[in-house]
This record gives structure tokens, C-alpha cells and sequence, in this order.
């Protein structure tokens, strides 16, 4: 990265606003990692070490990368505000390369998108990668996508665009031909210790009597046994994954080095993939240990020295007591990551579609869920690039009557569209007769029943799928936090069949909701509102755009979900000092009602329906709402 040579003046500053950053972050930092590795003998040289690539990270930060860490440490809800809306993307799939990323910045712009996640885009492993999870260098990008210095291009382009960008850093293992992985292989101790490795396997049977299968369909078991190094290796998700040491410091300070360079390259938002199996401990999951949160808030504090300017997303999909404290709780409020995405969220929408009864939703989001969280939000979706998994728990089913075993079983069989009477396309993900777990895999628009509609030709289940998808939007985009939208599901583009042609992604049906982007329909969608595809995107649009405007969506503003006494609504509230607005859903295809009075009891005072922006009057003290509708009442 080229820079001018400072004058000292700037140096002065530098150095000046460097020890500030430090100081505000030291405790955050060292308290965690004396925790962690205060004991460990290494100790001290690691200290030393780390302060080094600190400060060695912070004199590479480009100039504006750090004027950007200046105004971002002005306006430090950034990320919060409602006129943040994200895209989703694999570079190959979107635009074929890097290179081409600037020329589509206009397509996501007037969609009103500011955030991009480019998916796994470091190097991966020759072969089967996980989807790019499973990174063989973290310094290169994978060649398919081009250079870093095309990296380095695309994300200045956004940032000139006011585009932030996100990208992935797995934490929890490499691949096995990473550097590290394949000098441990070849007897290199030092190395050797960056992984979890066994001269037999007595260590990974006792700690398998505790661990669950990620994979077991591909990958059955957490540990892999080797001929060549006469070793088991921790293999948490793939055999070619390998589980990283966290609790040698010098696997911390390799990857906080990692993580500076991507920031001093222009990422914003990092996304930690995997976060909830990095510490092991014996007699448990090896999942969520209170160690993940003392690393991550270390991690995020030394970020908070160099890069400012850059945030952290946890990826944790675990339940709602779980995933909370990714966010900050405790000691760690305020000071781990910004952004986790709201799996609950989403399996709720689906889960109430399905059955055209909000209950278990209001339950779950009003039960396990605080009114509003410390210096973080969520990130919200109706779907992404990985399966569903229906995360409902039995006594949350319980809670309304459900079995909860009964009703998993029966949202895969929906959304497989085995089930009679079904409006979905899917298939199912990792199927597993033994505990009858089931999760399933499609497209936004297959799953919210247009595929079929299309199949049939009938119009009117066409205008029901439409509908159901910017419901769905509609949602995620009020609730609070970032709402992502997954490349191609703003134009409804259907399942991609055609994975199955194709070996290397054949045995994986996530693959069935990774279609390539289709730019004929997206030019004919902006061009032609009332086309099929432009409904879609017209209305995810004006949707976005609507919420910009709404200030009442900042994501500090606390949350109440409303008990609407209705099983056909799902409601909620957002509780800012200047007043409230109600957003309320339909998740039926039929015709329903609220009284004039409950929305006046909840805040919604003036009847100002911001998503129209028009005033409702009330028929006989009650407001029709027609199937699917969504509606923002101030």
C-alpha cells in the first residue's frame, strides 16, 4: 500500500493519537489476555510481541483509513443507524471478479445498499473448501476472485461509494495445507502446538463423549487420524479443517495480525466465522466457553487501537441465551461484537409462515431477548448462504402447545414441499435419521412459494409469493439492527438445480440457493416495475428506502413485541423518546384486523403508515389488513 512520507508534525499527531487509542483499549485487552495466558510460560515474550505488531499495524494504516477511524470515533453508532442496509455475495457469483465489483456499485446503491459482505474470499484449499471456509493463506485472495491488490481496489470503490465492507475471517481452524498446518505436519513442535494433535486416540474418545456432529452426513466425528504425522487432529467441521490451539498466545497473535492487515486493506466489518468452538474443555460441547468471550473482546479491543473504524460480527448460530453474549454480557457488555446475526429472527418468520400463527414467534422474540443491547445491534436476514436449521427448542414449543420435536420435523417437511398443502421448493441439508435432525436448503423466493406459483402459472399464488417476500423484508428491515438481503433475492430468483451437474457441489444442497446473478433480469426488473421480478425489487427498494427515513429504526431505539391477541399478527414496537411506531405483519392469505384503540395504546397515536406514507382512517373503530400486509404505524 503506497503512502506519502509524514512530516513530523503528523507523526507527532499520530503518535499522540496512537497512545490515546491505546490507553482507552489497554484495560479491555490485557485484562482478558492475562486471564487467558497469564500463566502460560511464553507469557511475557507474547506481550512484547503483540504490542509490537500493534504498533507496527497502525504506522502501515493508510491516511484515509485512518481519517475514516476519526469520524467513525465521532459518530460511534455508524453501523446503528437506519440507513444501513446490507448485501450479500459470493464475487464469483455476483460479478465473476473483483475487478468488475466497481462497475455493479451503482446497481446496489440504487437499491439503497451501503454494506457489502463479500463471502469467503481468502485463499482456500484446492478442492473441496467448505465454501471457502476452509482458508489454505490468509494473505492472498483466492485466485478465482484475483489479487489483493484487486481486493485493495474493490474496497476503496466502495468506500468512495460510502460502501462498507465485510469480509470473513475464520478463527476456529485453517485448512490442513495452510503453512502452520503443514510444518506441524512435518514434526515442527512449535507449529505442532498451533493445533489440537494426539499420539493416540484416548484424549478425543473422552472429549467425544460430550461433542456433537457438525457434518455427520460428510464429516462424522470431531477428530481425524493421520499416517503421515502418526497423529489424531481436532477436526471439528471437515477433515481438511483443522481446529487452531487457542490456548497457546501465539495462535492469538498470528491472527490478530491477520485480522490488522485485512482493516489496513479496507475491510470495516470483519466477520468472525465459527467463533463458538474455539476454546475446548473436556466434559462439555467445546462450544460458547466463557474463554470465546474473553478472546473476542481482546480481539475487538486491539482492533479498537489500530482500526477503530472497523467492527466486529460474531458468527455464533446458537440459541438466544447463547448468542446474546456474543454481543456483551457482563463483565463483556459493550466490549465484544457489534453485530451477530438474529438466527432466531429468521427461523421464526419461516416457522410462522408455514403455520399462519404467530404464537411461538412472539413467545421466543419477546421471551429470550432484551429491549435493546450496548454499542451493538443485530444483523437481520430471512436467508443467507447456508441452510436453515430449525432451531426451536422443546419447552419453547411446549410453551404454546407445541411438540417440538412434531413441529421441527414438520417445518422440514414444508419446506422440503413434501408436505400436503405446501406453498414451498426446498431440499433437505444434512439429514440425520439417528436424532431425526433435518434442516433444509432454497432460495427466499422458492421457499416463499413462487417457484410453484410459477410452475402452476397461478396468478394469484404469484401475487401471495410476492407478498409473503416483502413481508418478510419488511420485518427484518424494521426490527432493529442491519437488515441483509442475499444476492438475487431482491429480484426473486428461483432454486439453481443445476449444482447437481457439478461435482464439487453436488453432495452439498446449500448449493441449491446459490445461484449465479442473473443481470438480464435485473435490468429488466429496474426497467419494468410490474414485471415479476421488478415487483420484487421495486418493493424491497421502496421498502429500504422508507426505513432510511425512519429514525425510530436506529438500532440503539428498544424493541417491545406486542401481544396483538391475534394468531394471524405478528407486532412490535419500537419505543423511541419521540414516540412509537408500531410495525405490524400478517402472516396469513387471509383478510384481518386490528382495533384503532390497541394501536393508540401502543404509541401509534397519529396513524401515519410510513411504509405508504399515507394516514389510515379506521372503519368502525377497527384497520383492515389485507393478506401478507406489512405496515409501519407512527
Amino acid at each position: 500500500m503506497a503512502k506519502t512520507k509524514p512530516n513530523t508534525d503528523d507523526s507527532d499527531m499520530h503518535a499522540t493519537l496512537y497512545a490515546l487509542r491505546y490507553n482507552r483499549s489497554r484495560d479491555d485487552l490485557w485484562q482478558m489476555l492475562d486471564r487467558l495466558y497469564g500463566d502460560h510460560p511464553d507469557f511475557g515474550d507474547f506481550s512484547r510481541k503483540l504490542d509490537k505488531t500493534l504498533r507496527k499495524a497502525w504506522d502501515a494504516r493508510p491516511d484515509d483509513l485512518r481519517r475514516l477511524d476519526l469520524k467513525r470515533d465521532l459518530e460511534p453508532d455508524w453501523f446503528q443507524r437506519p440507513d444501513m442496509a446490507g448485501y450479500v455475495f459470493y464475487i464469483d457469483r455476483f460479478c465473476d471478479h473483483l475487478r468488475n465489483v466497481p462497475d455493479r456499485l451503482d446497481y446496489l446503491r440504487d437499491l439503497g445498499i451501503n454494506y457489502v459482505h463479500f463471502m469467503p474470499c481468502l485463499k482456500p484449499r484446492d478442492g473441496d473448501s467448505d465454501g471457502g471456509y476452509s482458508v489454505q493463506d490468509y494473505e492472498q485472495i483466492n485466485p478465482v476472485y484475483g489479487t489483493m491488490n484487486d481486493f485493495e481496489a474493490a474496497t476503496r470503490a466502495c468506500r468512495e461509494q460510502g460502501i462498507s465492507v465485510c469480509v470473513d475471517l475464520v478463527l476456529n481452524h485453517t485448512a490442513k495445507e495452510h503453512e502452520w498446518a503443514q510444518k506441524a505436519r512435518a514434526g515442527n513442535p512449535a507449529y505442532a502446538d498451533y493445533y489440537l494433535m494426539f499420539p493416540d486416540d484416548t484424549l478425543p474418545k473422552q472429549y467425544e463423549r460430550t461433542l456433537i456432529e457438525i457434518f455427520p452426513d460428510n464429516a462424522p466425528g470431531s477428530f481425524t487420524w493421520y499416517d503421515d504425522c502418526q497423529r489424531w487432529v481436532w477436526t471439528t467441521f471437515n477433515e481438511h479443517q483443522w481446529d487452531l490451539n487457542w490456548a497457546n498466545p501465539q495462535v492469538f497473535l498470528e491472527m490478530t495480525k491477520v485480522m490488522l492487515s485485512l482493516a489496513n486493506r479496507g475491510v470495516d466489518v470483519l466477520r468472525f466465522d465459527a467463533v463458538a468452538f474455539m476454546w475446548k474443555r473436556m466434559g462439555t460441547r467445546c462450544q460458547s466457553e466463557p474463554e470465546c468471550h474473553m478472546i473476542l473482546q481482546a480481539l475487538r479491543a486491539a482492533c479498537r487501537i489500530v482500526a477503530p473504524a472497523v467492527i466486529h460480527l460474531e458468527e455464533a448460530i446458537v440459541s438466544p441465551a447463547e448468542m446474546l453474549p456474543y454481543l456483551g454480557r457482563g463483565e463483556h457488555d459493550g466490549k465484544e461484537g457489534n453485530l451477530a446475526y438474529h438466527n432466531s429472527l429468521m427461523v421464526q418468520v419461516w416457522s410462522a409462515l408455514a403455520t399462519r400463527d404467530t404464537r411461538l414467534m412472539t413467545h421466543v422474540l419477546g421471551t429470550h431477548f432484551p429491549a435493546r443491547l450496548t454499542n451493538a445491534t443485530y444483523a437481520t436476514y430471512l436467508r443467507c448462504h447456508d441452510d436453515i436449521g430449525w432451531a426451536v427448542t422443546d419447552e419453547d414449543a411446549g410453551a404454546v402447545g407445541l411438540n417440538g420435536a412434531g413441529h421441527r420435523a414438520f417445518l422440514a417437511d414444508f419446506y422440503e414441499g413434501v408436505f400436503p398443502g405446501s406453498f414451498a421448493k426446498g431440499e433437505l441439508f444434512q439429514h440425520n435419521p439417528d436424532t431425526g435432525d433435518k434442516r433444509n436448503s432454497g432460495t427466499c423466493a422458492s421457499l416463499a412459494g413462487l417457484e410453484r406459483a410459477l410452475e402452476t402459472a397461478d396468478a394469484a399464488e404469484i401475487d401471495r409469493a410476492i407478498d409473503r417476500i416483502l413481508m418478510g423484508h419488511a420485518l427484518i428491515a424494521s426490527f432493529g439492527g442491519i437488515p441483509l438481503v442475499y444476492m438475487g433475492d431482491e429480484l426473486g430468483l428461483l432454486n439453481d438445480y443445476g449444482y447437481l451437474n457439478n461435482p464439487a457441489h453436488a453432495f452439498d444442497s446449500r448449493w441449491l440457493h446459490r445461484p449465479r446473478m442473473d443481470w438480464d433480469t435485473a435490468l429488466q426488473a429496474r426497467l419494468h416495475p410490474d414485471s415479476m421480478s421488478g415487483r420484487v425489487y421495486h418493493g424491497l427498494r421502496t421498502i429500504l428506502a422508507r426505513r432510511a427515513a425512519v429514525p425510530e429504526f436506529h438500532g440503539d431505539i428498544p424493541i417491545e413485541i406486542l401481544e396483538t391477541g391475534n394468531s394471524a399478527l405478528f407486532g412490535f414496537a419500537r419505543q423511541a423518546p419521540t414516540g412509537s411506531v408500531v410495525c405490524l405483519f400478517n402472516f396469513t392469505e387471509n383478510w384481518t384486523s386490528v382495533p384503532v384503540d390497541w394501536l393508540r395504546q401502543h404509541g401509534a397515536t397519529g396513524l401515519h403508515e410510513l411504509l405508504s406514507d399515507a394516514i389510515i382512517r379506521g372503519e368502525d373503530g377497527t384497520i383492515a389488513l389485507p393478506p401478507y400486509a406489512r405496515v409501519w404505524i407512527r
